[in-house]
């Protein structure tokens, strides 16, 4: 999926590459984290990723197209602290809704500071019924400040990535 005729082009040519192989020559990251354990954490983590509740807890949804993640959907996040903020447009590539994956992944578009792809997902390992959560990602600095912001800005994007797990693991049990 690139565009379509009301929908601009992801910012990036390797669309979809946080399935597999992320491209060289780009900034990668990948942090899988112990949630949970068994088939009911499973499902109520991989509810709670496909309901943005990553982005919300941290207060970095600023919209989302739909309540749950859906191929096309635009989603933007706001990304920095109080003015020095910027809006930053995405779209949803791709969702997992597999025995043992959960999840979606979105792109960037134009006017997001960065260029590249993040995965959101939780995985179940069925020979220990432990419940993982996954960030996965491949960027470029597509912004000045992104590109000045060098180690600063990558630092940045591994403690956001942390902290969508920690806040992945408070959501609440539903009875």
């Amino acid at each position: 999926m690139t565009s379509s005729a009301d929908s601009p082009a992801f910012t990036y040519s390797e669309v979809g590459a946080t399935r597999g192989s992320m491209p060289a020559g780009s900034h990668r990251l990948e942090i899988r984290r112990p949630l949970g354990r068994g088939q009911d954490d499973f499902r109520r983590f991989g509810d709670a990723v496909l309901a943005y509740r990553m982005q919300r807890g941290l207060g970095l949804l600023a919209d989302a197209q739909t309540p749950r993640a859906e191929p096309g959907a635009h989603v933007t996040v706001r990304l920095g602290i109080g003015r020095f903020g910027v809006l930053a447009p995405c779209r949803v590539v791709y969702v997992l809704d597999e025995d043992d994956r959960r999840g979606f992944a979105y792109g960037t578009l134009p006017g997001h500071p960065e260029s590249g792809e993040e995965l959101f997902a939780v995985e179940y390992d069925r020979a220990t019924a432990t419940v993982y959560g996954v960030v996965r990602a491949f960027s470029r600095p597509a912004a000045w400040y992104t590109r000045a912001g060098g180690p600063v800005a990558r630092a940045a994007q591994r403690l956001a990535a942390e902290a969508y797990l920690v806040t992945l693991r408070r959501t609440p049990v539903t009875p």
